[in-house]
Formats: C-alpha cells, structure tokens, sequence
C-alpha cells in the first residue's frame, strides 16, 4: 500500500513533518494556558490585597477605595477551566500523562511500544468524547443565555474558550496514535519520561 513501510510505518516523513506543526501548536497553547494562569495569580494578590486593605477603611478612611475585584472567584473559575485545556495537548504530546509501567521492564520495546498505541487509542476516543459532549454544553449555555452572578459575563465565554483546548487535545491525541504506530513499526521503546529529551525536539516529531 501506497505511504506504508513495514520497516519504518505509516508515511514516517509525513509524521514527523504533521508533528512539528502539531508541536508548535501545542507548545503555544501551553504558554498561553500558563500566561492565563499568571494572570489570574496576579489578579488574585490584588483582590485579596484591596479585600484586605478594605478591611480597615472604618479606621483609616483613605483606605476606602480599596476592595476585592469585582467577580474574582468568577474570573478564576473560567480562567483556570481555560488553562487546564490548554494545557492537555501539550501534555499529551510529551507523554506527560501518568503511567504505571513497573512490571513491563520484562517486555520488549516493540511490546511497550504496542501498549502505548492501544493508550494512546484510548486516550483518542476519551479526548473526543470529552470535547463532544463540552461543544453541547456549549450549545445549551448558548441558548439558555446564562450569565454569572457578579459579572454578568456569559458562561458560554469560558465553554467557548476551553473548547478550543479540548479539541486541540482530541487533535493531538489522533497524532499521538500515528505517531505511535510508527514506534511499533520501527520497535522503538517510547520515552518512559516527559522530559526525557531535550528542548521541543519529541514534540516537534523528529523521531
């Protein structure tokens, strides 16, 4: 069959140059999932600051115009439900998901390579089921119109946001299952560590 190497696998050129791309991507919504979380740090030292500083206004009235950000436990809910989405691909393409492998030392590279296949098939179907059933969510928040309480902000912002995420991990996932299949074909033994290799290169797929 046309792209298929038994030695090597499926279209292994093709892999490689889909996994740079992949990697990218994942690597940017890794960063801008971390600057979200950043943001929400600094946002929580500041309410917590004026919470704390509004605190004594009775006693030092210019302390009056301190207080908490309006709506922070909000602005928190949504931002760290963002940020744990887009966090998933890039945890999903370096192999950052737990793993219990301590009875498989007996097995051979090519065995473990298989297992992390058929994983990394589960991990597939899991990643879309969950991006499925988030883009209905998405969908009834849409049209029940839903608001939170202090902001008024619509709840479908954050479903929106995260969504992104979600489908980029079910993306990512796919890829993982491709690239997987080509360990199996060359009897590689996948990296047992996230950060076993150096810099971007595992996530850039140049295996």
């Amino acid at each position: 069959m046309a792209g298929i190497d038994t030695s090597h696998g499926l279209a292994p050129d093709l892999e490689r140059s889909v996994g740079r791309v992949i990697g990218w991507i994942a690597w940017a919504m890794a960063i801008l999932g971390g600057l979200i979380l950043i943001g929400l740090v600094v946002m929580s030292v500041v309410s917590i600051t004026g919470r704390g500083l509004g605190s004594y206004s009775r006693s030092f009235p210019f302390l009056r115009g301190f207080g908490p950000v309006p709506g922070d436990f909000e602005l928190v809910e949504a931002g760290v439900a963002i940020a744990v989405f887009a966090f998933l691909p890039w945890c999903q393409l370096r192999r950052g998901h737990v793993t219990v492998d301590v009875f498989l030392f007996w097995a051979s590279p090519r065995s473990r390579a298989a297992l992390s296949l058929i994983g990394n098939v589960l991990m597939t179907g899991a990643a879309i089921f969950i991006a499925w059933r988030l883009q209905l969510g998405l969908y009834d928040k849409i049209a029940f119109r839903e608001t939170t309480m202090i902001l008024g902000m619509p709840v479908w912002y954050g479903f929106a946001a995260a969504l992104v995420g979600a489908w980029g991990f079910a993306l990512v996932s796919a890829y993982t299952v491709w690239r997987s299949i080509n360990e199996v074909a060359r009897g590689e033994d996948p990296p047992p560590i996230a950060g076993s290799d150096s810099g971007r290169e595992e996530a850039a797929g140049t295996t």
